[in-house]
């Protein structure tokens, strides 16, 4: 069985949020990008755990960005990945994203491919079920645990309420969260491994996104706090009414 990684570049989570050109673009001045958390430590962990038990043969990495997003699928070729990809174009759209990642899959002959259940920058959690449709795979979205037997897959994974389970054939694609694995952490060989490893670079296909950020904004500025006395409930429920808009 070979797994295809979906590997996708994210903000640290201490970084600082602005804005350039009018609010229509993320500024990256003096941003460090990381393994999107749900892609490393869920994602990945449980690839390599499958390879490690004999279940799986080979994991592949991708990643869809520029040159900047090197270091990141680096770091996850130093987790223990086998081979990388990084198709050689932007990355913020999630159709387009999802169409380079099923463009290149459709020739690997993967049999398995896992993702984050979203990304903790848009968090659209809508790249998976496009891959899996451009793939015409089965999909199982938002796993938290992964046994594979055979060509048989079980997923179990969280609905309102409850836990569903659900059994499907080979090939198929599933976004994983928390509880799919444990996070690791690379280890120096490992780190070192990766520095020279080969990372294969492909010019990305023609596809034009379907959708088009128009403008960012922060949310607004946190307001001070107000302090009721605990005798004066009729105030409370006026300022929760009127507003704080609550009731």
């Amino acid at each position: 069985m070979k797994i295809l990684v979906c590997i996708c570049p994210v903000p640290d989570t201490t970084t600082k949020v602005a804005f350039s050109d009018n609010n229509t673009h993320f500024n990256t001045q003096g941003v460090t990008f990381i393994i999107n958390p749900y892609d490393e430590w869920y994602a990945l962990v449980r690839a390599l755990e499958l390879k490690e038990s004999g279940a799986a043969t080979a994991v592949h990495l991708i990643t869809v960005g520029k040159a900047d997003a090197e270091p990141v699928i680096r770091k996850a070729l130093a987790l223990g990945g086998d081979e990388a990809v990084r198709i050689d174009t932007e990355s913020s759209e999630p159709y387009s994203v999802a169409a380079q990642i099923a463009e290149y899959a459709k020739t690997g002959g993967y049999d398995l491919v896992l993702c984050g259940k979203e990304s903790i920058d848009y968090n659209n959690g809508a790249v998976g079920a496009m891959v899996a449709e451009l793939l015409d795979m089965n999909y199982i979205g938002f796993a938290a645990k992964i046994d594979v037997a055979g060509n048989t897959v079980t997923a179990t994974r969280e609905i309102e309420g409850g836990e569903e389970t659900d059994a499907v054939g080979l090939p198929v694609v599933i976004s994983c969260q928390k509880g799919v694995a444990e996070a690791r952490i690379p280890n120096m060989r490992g780190i070192m491994a990766a520095r020279t490893r080969p990372l294969k670079v492909v010019p990305p296909a023609a596809i034009e996104a379907l959708t088009a950020i128009v403008s960012y904004e922060l949310p607004p500025a946190k307001s001070g706090v107000k302090m009721i006395a605990p005798d004066n409930m009729d105030e409370l429920v006026h300022l929760l009414h009127t507003e704080a808009k609550v009731i």
